[in-house]
């Protein structure tokens, strides 16, 4: 079989199948696996997969899953405002520095703080923005860069340089996705960026993140467990997965 229709057949399987790991695709196709990754590579610049930890999804998975920010705010509400709630054991003391990255569980913790609390709030989300301008509790800095339209987050070179001067408390981050093996991602390359920025700019780092989240991998890692010190989610968490995130020393409430 020639390497052009071996890539074809195994784009083709892939989108057949939702998701193949290197090995498998090897032993399918009887080459190496350093083959595989050359094969991978070609069809991710042919915009027909994407490479994920491990193996490779179809490229249409991944912009399915992230959602554009009305669709998340609909989804898992009751498990995001206990989240919200149970996150705000970890605020620092007051006149603290906060990063809140962009995500609907962040949102509702923005909407959540205490009003007898004065707190300065970094973000480069337009939605936390919103709910925050005005509140005399708050002195409120928001980040530059070009806002997304699918998070409605400023991302970007100006956004990450801006970043790179902060040193915060506490930042509370958003995931799409996260496992044991291959730490917090999200499919977006610039995304990744301000994200990775944001974990590199705080003392301690609290990911908020429904249980959907856990298990799940995306294309852009941007932490590893290590840079984590608390992860809120719910009670739909599994055992095993918690028992793990545990063991890899993160601290795990459940809201």
């Amino acid at each position: 079989m020639y390497a052009e229709e071996r890539q074809q057949s195994m784009a083709q399987l892939i989108s057949r199948t939702g998701r193949l790991a290197v090995a498998d695709l090897a032993q399918e196709y009887a080459v190496t696996t350093e083959t595989v990754r050359r094969d991978l590579s070609t069809l991710e610049r042919m915009g027909l997969v994407k490479r994920v930890h491990g193996g490779a999804v179809p490229a249409s998975s991944l912009r399915i899953m992230e959602s554009v920010v009305g669709e998340r705010e609909r989804a898992n509400t009751a498990a995001k405002d206990a989240i919200a709630q149970a996150a705000l054991i970890f605020l620092p003391p007051p006149d603290s520095v906060v990063v809140l990255d962009a995500g609907t569980t962040t949102t509702r913790l923005a909407t959540a703080l205490p009003r007898d609390h004065r707190l300065h709030v970094v973000t480069h989300a337009v939605p936390v923005a919103a709910r925050l301008a005005g509140s005399p509790h708050i002195d409120l800095y928001l980040l530059p860069g070009r806002v997304r339209a699918t998070t409605h987050a400023a991302v970007g070179a100006d956004t990450v340089a801006a970043l790179a001067d902060l040193r915060a408390d506490v930042a509370f981050v958003a995931t799409n996705g996260l496992s044991v093996d291959h730490g917090l991602t999200t499919p977006d390359r610039d995304e990744a960026a301000t994200k990775r920025a944001i974990v590199a700019s705080a003392r301690r780092v609290v990911v908020l993140a429904d249980s959907s989240k856990i298990g799940v991998e995306m294309a852009q890692r941007f932490a590893t467990l290590d840079q984590v010190s608390a992860l809120v989610t719910d009670d739909g968490i599994d055992r095993h997965e918690r028992t793990a995130l545990e063991r890899a020393g993160v601290e795990v409430v459940v809201a």
